[in-house]
């Protein structure tokens, strides 16, 4: 069977492996190369340098629609199509190109979490599971007929830093079962049900900032829905100073501390003593531990080391965004 494969983040790079093993690649498509890290150094994406380790054909088109792309693809003659974390929607000129579709490895089980940012949505809204799903490529974004799908628990620590690399396993080892059964001509096609789809835009830096009014395990599911990006943050302010931006990477929920329910959300409720101690702050119904920050322009730490090199005191109000009129100090 003849494959082109779709994919560009590291998460893409598992099934790409798994492909391999299949049947024949015979072009990898992928994002152009762009500028990353600190140094905007022009680097190619993870699924490029998996290619070319391979020594397959990359293919990097700034768009699908481009006719020089389209035309080598049909040279190419591919069976079968495989897309998994491309970026960008699939044109119907590229779609009826391989007589057997393109399948689709989407980390939801669908129609649940349609979407760019189904990971930390998941992870965001609490849930205790999700999954992964091969699914056919339409014209609808991720609303094609499902192949099969497989659902994957969430551990209570888990982040999308965690969860993410156990899903593009997941989603490997199934989208390997899906195109047997595709080569075999056994292959199950289930319509999905459209009155049941919910969505999961991607995430923005604006989803991150963190409303102390809400409960304590709704702020906690929040730390790890951002966690490695953009990261849950918030404003704490020095006595006297200019507020500043503090991001939260690692958290808990816990009951108010007794006579400590009349706070204000966002009152700094207990300061740590020392590294194993959380900064306590009031939420909407309870309390969140704060395990480990990291403050603007420095690194993560302990709240613990956070607070022996602040100037912070019991009562103050941790808010996002600052109160109007204060400018926020440069962020991390």
């Amino acid at each position: 069977m003849k494959i082109v494969f779709f994919g560009t983040p590291e998460f893409a790079v598992p099934s790409l492996d798994a492909v391999l093993a299949v049947g024949e690649v015979v072009a990898v498509v992928t994002r152009a190369d762009r500028p990353r890290g600190r140094g905007l150094r022009v680097e190619p994406p993870p699924v490029a340098r998996a290619a070319n380790e391979y020594a397959l054909e990359v293919l990097q088109p700034e768009t699908l629609r481009d006719p020089a792309f389209i035309s080598r693809l049909r040279d190419l003659a591919p069976d079968i199509g495989v897309l998994v974390a491309y970026g960008r929607l699939v044109p119907a000129d590229v779609l009826t190109i391989p007589p057997r579709g393109i399948v689709n490895v989407h980390p939801s089980l669908l129609p649940r979490y349609r979407g760019a940012a189904p990971i930390p949505r998941a992870i965001a809204a609490g849930d205790t599971e999700t999954g992964v799903t091969i699914l056919y490529l339409s014209g609808e974004l991720d609303a094609g007929d499902i192949i099969l799908e497989r659902p994957v628990p969430i551990a209570p620590d888990d982040t999308t830093r965690t969860l993410t690399p156990r899903l593009a396993e997941e989603g490997a080892a199934l989208l390997t079962e899906a195109l047997n059964l595709i080569e075999a001509g056994r292959a199950p096609r289930r319509p999905q049900d459209a009155s049941q789809a919910t969505w999961a835009p991607r995430f923005t830096r604006e989803d991150a900032a963190i409303d102390w009014r809400r409960p304590a395990s709704a702020i906690v599911n929040l730390v790890r829905a951002c966690d490695p990006w953009p990261g849950a943050f918030t404003y704490v302010r020095d006595r006297g100073g200019a507020p500043q931006e503090l991001k939260i990477w690692r958290a808990a929920a816990a009951a108010v501390p007794g006579g400590a329910h009349a706070s204000p959300p966002g009152t700094i409720l207990r300061l740590p003593t020392d590294d194993r101690v959380p900064l306590v702050v009031a939420s909407g119904d309870g309390a969140v531990l704060a395990h480990e920050v990291q403050p603007a322009a420095g690194r993560r730490m302990t709240a613990g080391a956070y607070a022996r090199g602040h100037a912070l005191e019991t009562g103050a109000v941790l808010g996002s965004p600052p109160p109007p009129g204060d400018a926020p100090a440069s962020r991390a």
